[in-house]
């Protein structure tokens, strides 16, 4: 008896110690269970079959990049509108690591998840990993990712209008200078998003002579602000002032870097036009003296809502598009800066028009769904 209450002894601390290694893998675990209460008094009458039995469904969030304030935003949105509808949402970021990304894909695909939403997956393997999902009647929707993924019959693709968002910011650019200006580029290869800008970018040299790109730089990593920063401060110690102009930043963490190497070299003669807003984005450009002056952005937890409302839609069996692209706005730091009160994600809606609101694909079952399992 001595013996076999050892071993169980033995044996619960091994599977305790495999649930704390597991919770550490980068998976943000919900508490909300997948089939939970809601309240009687609400009639599921209008909803999905697959919904008013109380089904709901188990979701997977899986994001490549990571480590900026557009990825926690991103998955709060997808997150949030999840729970609200009654799913059990769990999210992932791989923080640029390809391996992580592909093992977390696999590894959904050996739990009991009914859907997935991929955030940039960027090469064939990620087309490869979601045939296995589709194969195994797994619904999923992609943000961002390689257009080879289109040829998976069911997967809807979608993305920010990442023509609109260079175009913006780069006819502003153009605008500001009469077309006459040296600037640094800085953008990375590799992601579907960045070679949609990067097309835009490379038009509007062609079109626009004047318009001079005398330095570059990029990378995608977890530390991506701190290395475009210390790459920015020797630009700016190799180019005194008068040599450059403006800077073209394709994604906030590489505009946040700049920004501040501009602010520590005194360089306030280099005005910056970028991609993308988060909280830290909108603080720094409402400052005062920042060269951050113009970024073009779509509300990255809209993206996440709208990516898990289609997701919803799927599982339903109600029809999806193949492809969706949700539009982007310009935000002025002249006009945050003549509110009243700080600006953040949550007021922008109040100085820029239209921002962060979008009803589409909000049917009124989700709308029933919500008052259901409101807290």
């Amino acid at each position: 008896m001595k013996k076999q209450l050892i071993n169980l002894a033995f044996i619960f601390t091994l599977v305790f110690t495999l649930i704390l290694t597991g919770c550490s893998s980068g998976t943000e675990k919900t508490d909300k269970p997948a089939t939970g209460k809601g309240n009687p008094e609400i009639s599921l009458e209008n909803v999905p079959e697959r919904f008013a039995n109380g089904e709901n469904a188990k979701i997977k969030v899986i994001r490549k990049i990571g480590g900026d304030d557009h990825t926690a935003q991103f998955l709060a949105g997808a997150k949030e509108e999840g729970e609200a509808l009654g799913f059990q949402v769990d999210v992932f970021t791989a923080n640029g690591d390809t391996a992580k990304f592909h093992d977390a894909i696999a590894q959904g695909l050996e739990e009991d998840y009914d859907g997935f939403i991929i955030s940039h997956g960027d090469d064939a393997a990620t087309v490869n990993a979601v045939q296995k999902l589709v194969d195994a009647g797994k619904s999923v929707v992609t943000f961002d990712s390689t257009d080879e993924l289109a040829q998976i019959e069911g997967v809807t693709l979608t993305s920010q209008n990442d023509e609109a968002l260079a175009t913006l910011a780069l006819d502003q650019l153009i605008k500001d200078t009469n077309g006459e200006a040296n600037i640094a580029y800085l953008w990375v290869d590799g992601f579907p998003p960045m070679v949609r800008r990067n097309n835009v970018y490379q038009e509007t040299l062609e079109k626009n002579p004047g318009i001079k790109e005398i330095e570059r730089f990029g990378v995608a990593s977890a530390d991506t602000s701190v290395q475009t920063q210390n790459a920015v401060a020797s630009m700016l110690n190799k180019h005194p002032k008068g040599e450059i102009d403006a800077i073209f930043a394709t994604w906030d963490a590489f505009a946040i870097g700049a920004a501040r190497a501009i602010k520590e070299a005194g360089r306030d003669e280099i005005k910056i036009y970028g991609i993308d807003v988060s909280n830290a984005d909108l603080q720094e450009i409402q400052n005062e003296n920042s060269a951050w002056k113009y970024t073009a952005a779509v509300d990255p937890k809209l993206i996440g809502a709208v990516d898990m409302r289609l997701l919803a839609k799927k599982l339903a069996g109600e029809e999806t598009p193949e492809t969706y692209n949700l539009e982007a706005s310009l935000i002025s730091g002249d006009e945050l800066r003549q509110s009243k009160e700080p600006i953040n994600m949550v007021n922008l809606a109040d100085t820029i028009e239209g921002w962060g609101q979008s009803t589409a694909f909000e049917e009124e079952w989700m709308k029933t769904l919500k008052e259901y399992y409101k807290k």
